[in-house]
């Protein structure tokens, strides 16, 4: 227990406010693109979402808010920014699905009727309450080429076993909140969820274990399937027992990461390109935004990356966009990336409180 008091401890500290915002031209990226704030004065947007109207929306945390940013005139800039729903716990994440807007908070899954950005949302309905809030608190939802409705809940702690066996898990649910199930566990901290756009599976990042280290244990994208368990608290990577339990025949059933990733980059957001803007040798790779270390002797993450994938199989990782760390001075931190509706990218940061717009110049 003492050693989660100090993570907390040294999470504050970290957070002290610091909104020093970047340049656009501080963000390196690769020949041929550009990026510019879409939007800013936001206090903490996390996750996106493009509604069927074509409006971009974000979570915003800090302001207990579902902002919706549109730009009509479609000069690459929200023409504003609209506090659609309010009144929220802890608001990380947010989907589109059958008519409505679901958000999902720190305690519980709500949704909304949803008419169009210019039309009044509906009344509340409260489909999920209860849920665990302890440590990772926050829920990311989507919705599966199933039509279910899946939910990410991290674990309370940094090393435990769990007593409420929903932590450290994906579940589903029904679009109404009902059938409640336990998908995938062994998952200490999966805040990023999609689905692959050709073999539909769903895909994760996971935030390892602290305090192995400076590059121990990787952080992850895994596959994630029903049923299956991914080894935390018990084992990380590739069946490789925790120390703190050094049990190997735990790992024994446990499922390896498509991806390893640099430990304590903090993984979130993440997005197949299926966009037409972007090069062709894009097509399928995948986005994942590392919102960056805490606790780590020489910071790492701050920036968004590009998995480069063959044949449905991830091949290199290269850096797409950075420079929201120089040294150990930290500008931004990217939370989520998404594709919109003419092959751009958005990223958001809610260290800034900003949303940047990626672009492409074709004639490059």
């Amino acid at each position: 227990m003492r050693i989660n008091y100090i993570c907390v401890i040294l999470a504050i500290l970290f957070f002290i406010p610091n909104r020093a915002r970047p340049s656009a031209d501080d963000i390196a990226l690769p020949d041929g693109f550009k990026i510019e704030e879409y939007a800013g004065g936001l206090d903490n947007p996390r996750f996106m979402a493009i509604s069927p109207d074509g409006v971009l929306f974000t979570a915003d945390m800090g302001d207990g808010a579902v902002i919706a940013l549109p730009d009509k005139n479609g000069d690459g800039k929200a023409d504003s920014v609209n506090k659609f729903i309010s009144g929220l716990k802890r608001p990380n994440s947010i989907a589109f699905h059958g008519g409505y807007i679901y958000v999902g908070e720190t305690d519980r899954v709500v949704r909304f009727k949803y008419e169009g950005a210019d039309m009044p949302h509906g009344k509340k309905e409260v489909l999920i309450s209860g849920l665990p809030k302890k440590g990772h608190f926050t829920k990311t939802l989507g919705f599966g080429p199933d039509g279910k409705m899946y939910v990410s809940m991290g674990s309370s702690c940094n090393i435990c076993v769990e007593e409420d066996k929903r932590r450290a898990t994906v579940m589903r649910y029904n679009p109404d909140g009902t059938g409640e199930e336990i998908y995938a566990s062994g998952l200490r901290n999966s805040v990023g969820l999609t689905w692959h756009p050709k073999t539909g599976e769903l895909w994760a990042t996971d935030n390892g274990r602290d305090w192995l280290g400076d590059n121990l244990p990787p952080d992850e994208v895994n596959i994630v399937k029903e049923g299956k368990n991914y080894g935390w608290p018990y084992c990380y990577g590739d069946k490789i027992p925790d120390p703190d339990f050094d049990d190997a025949k735990k790992c024994a059933d446990t499922v390896a990461p498509v991806v390893e990733l640099q430990a304590h980059s903090a993984p979130l957001g993440l997005t197949f390109y299926e966009g037409a803007m972007f090069p062709p040798d894009y097509k399928g790779d995948l986005f994942v935004a590392y919102h960056g270390s805490w606790n780590r002797t020489v910071p790492t993450g701050y920036k968004v990356v590009r998995v480069i994938m063959k044949e449905g199989k991830p091949l290199e990782i290269q850096d797409f966009t950075s420079g929201w760390l120089e040294g150990n001075k930290r500008s931004g931190r990217p939370v989520d990336v998404l594709v919109g509706n003419q092959g751009e990218v958005y990223i958001s940061d809610d260290f800034t409180g900003s949303v940047y717009r990626v672009t492409y110049d074709n004639k490059h």
